[in-house]
């Protein structure tokens, strides 16, 4: 799934210049505290392998949680994939990958416990990735902006924090529609609109303009100054690329591990949470990934990759066991978190699909 621009739609993705660019990458090396990520992206058309990686990335020891919430996340089936892991992870496997990283729960589970050469993620949600960028290599002047925001809006009454609300969110809009370089502020922005809208839900409309409505909670954690801190640490030296998962391809060899976690099929029409970027992961989508991780199965790569359950809804429902019938498919049990509609929350069957 690429970035797409529609007609009549004004989209820019000014935070890192990728607009240009089907795929970008931003490499460690290439940013410092002082210097955005635009300037890099503007000189980087396409994929280049980091030069100054250090032979070995060291875990953190440090427990690093997700610092956004997001639809699908995998923190509580996060055993599951744990007992999914290749059991060479650390020894032979010295690389991983993770595409679609979202929230990032397994990526951070793996920096907190293996010691990897080297580290790619990706995601073709500019904001997301601009804000990882940010984490990486601006993470204090971030603190303070996030701490400011979040002074001037947790002691005021809930009509107040309503109103400072959908006025951080028009903020937030404003820049993406007329192309600001304001990196550090729309990383800020995107953290404080997804702890405080609704159900942390990360939705755009077809402007490409985000628009969740105001959630309802107490006492938002919205500064987790800490963990953003341990997060940057961890982060010094990943390759952070905004981007589809094909752009992954020359990093993934048969020392990765892979990680797919995409967009997932949705069990009904009123249960797709896939619009976190204006495109959309249909079914055509689902089996041009599928032809994708068939092709590192033969680079003997390690993969594991996870999705819905469409047995779920219809018992009859084989697209995912016909479309991975080459390799295992496991049905683990999980909580939906996010639904519209009450009575559909509850434990389901997810897919994790591997070829080991």
């Amino acid at each position: 799934m690429q970035i797409q621009k529609r007609e009549n739609a004004k989209i820019s993705y000014s935070l890192t210049n990728f607009q240009y660019h089907t795929y970008s990458l931003i490499e460690p090396s290439m940013t410092t505290q002082n210097n955005t990520t635009k300037k890099v992206a503007d000189s980087v058309p396409g994929y280049i392998p980091a030069l100054t990686l250090p032979l070995n990335m060291k875990s953190t020891g440090k427990t690093l949680k997700p610092f956004i919430k997001w639809a699908g996340g995998k923190t509580q089936i996060l055993p599951e994939i744990q007992n999914s892991y290749p059991k060479e992870l650390g020894t032979s496997i010295t690389k991983y990958a993770e595409p679609f990283v979202g929230g990032g729960a397994v990526l951070f589970d793996i920096l907190s416990k293996y010691s990897l050469k080297k580290i790619y993620i990706s995601d073709v949600n500019a904001e997301l990735i601009n804000t990882y960028t940010i984490i990486r290599d601006n993470v204090e002047d971030l603190i303070s902006l996030l701490r400011e925001i979040e002074k001037n809006y947790l002691p005021n009454t809930t009509e107040t924090r309503k109103t400072i609300f959908y006025e951080k969110r028009d903020r937030y809009n404003e820049i993406i529609l007329n192309n600001l370089n304001e990196p550090v502020e729309v990383a800020a922005l995107f953290i404080f609109l997804n702890r405080t809208c609704f159900n942390g839900l990360y939705r755009v409309n077809r402007n490409g303009l985000f628009n969740v409505p105001v959630g309802s909670y107490k006492n938002p954690r919205i500064c987790d100054a800490d963990n953003l801190r341990n997060i940057s640490g961890a982060l010094q030296n990943v390759t952070i690329v905004c981007g589809d998962y094909l752009q992954s391809e020359k990093f993934i060899d048969k020392n990765t591990f892979v990680y797919f976690d995409p967009p997932y099929r949705p069990l009904s029409e009123t249960a797709s949470f896939t619009s976190y970027t204006e495109g959309q992961f249909d079914d055509e989508a689902q089996i041009g990934l599928a032809a994708y991780i068939d092709l590192l199965n033969k680079k003997h790569a390690k993969i594991l990759a996870s999705n819905s359950d469409p047995k779920n809804i219809n018992p009859e429902d084989n697209f995912f066991d016909d479309l991975y019938s080459k390799f295992v498919i496991r049905r683990i049990e999980a909580h939906r978190m996010i639904n519209s509609d009450a009575k559909s929350r509850g434990k389901i069957s997810e897919l994790l699909i591997s070829n080991f």
